[in-house]
């Protein structure tokens, strides 16, 4: 008894669902079609131009508005009502200036395909020295890195030298100053600098007794007579 009435409830609702679906199906057909005939039913109103007693400006009043006086609405004119407007058609076409600069345009914004592929190669080269010469540039550069890095550790190595000999210097000026004195004197006071002055005046001398001493010898080698071979 629970199976029978378990179909006859299931045979219901499909019924249902049936109909439902058919319902929807006819709102959906009766719709488009009623879309597809007020499409078709439209009909505008054509426009109203009064071709027996068009409006034709007169250019030579003074209340006629200066854009009515152009050459664009002659054309507009011309275009709307043909020989009844009384505009010449051949006054419509531009003129030689116009038609020259017309041309120029065409040529700058749509040149031919000709132009165009000579344009294309022409930027295409111009790329490819670019990225050569840039190639060209950073091989160059690879090439002296070696070089420039050898230098720059040099120059390291030489600044880290020249560093380490004046904190040697000043600390034996500072040594001599306290020996000299008798006390730790200021590297900044007048006394220090003025012994320091006194110092390096002294080492001037002796580096030009040095070389007038070099000098002196490499002139008395070369004035000796050669020694007489055996």
């Amino acid at each position: 008894m629970a199976a029978s009435m378990l179909c006859r409830r299931t045979v219901a609702l499909c019924t249902t669902f049936k109909q439902l679906s058919s319902s929807k199906a006819v709102l959906s057909v009766n719709s488009q079609c009623g879309f597809l005939l007020q499409i078709a039913s439209y009909n505008p109103k054509p426009l109203k131009l009064n071709l027996r007693n068009p409006y034709i400006p007169d250019k030579d009043s003074e209340k006629t508005p200066e854009w009515q006086k152009t050459a664009r609405y002659d054309r507009k004119l011309f275009g709307r009502y043909g020989s009844a407007s009384g505009v010449d058609p051949a006054s419509l076409w531009p003129t030689h200036e116009q038609l020259e600069k017309i041309i120029a345009e065409e040529n700058e914004w749509h040149p031919p395909l000709e132009v165009m592929l000579k344009n294309i190669e022409a930027r295409e080269k111009e790329e490819s020295d670019k990225r050569l010469a840039k190639e060209k540039l950073i091989a160059a550069n690879m090439a002296k890195m070696p070089k420039m890095i050898a230098d720059w550790r040099k120059e390291k190595r030489e600044t880290k030298q020249k560093l380490k000999e004046e904190k040697a210097r000043r600390t034996k000026l500072l040594a001599e100053a306290r020996e000299r004195f008798g006390y730790a004197v200021d590297p900044r006071s007048p006394k220090f600098l003025e012994m320091v002055a006194e110092i390096e005046k002294e080492e001037k001398k002796k580096k030009k007794l040095m070389k007038r001493r070099l000098r002196e010898e490499q002139a008395t080698a070369s004035a000796a007579p050669p020694a007489a071979s055996s």
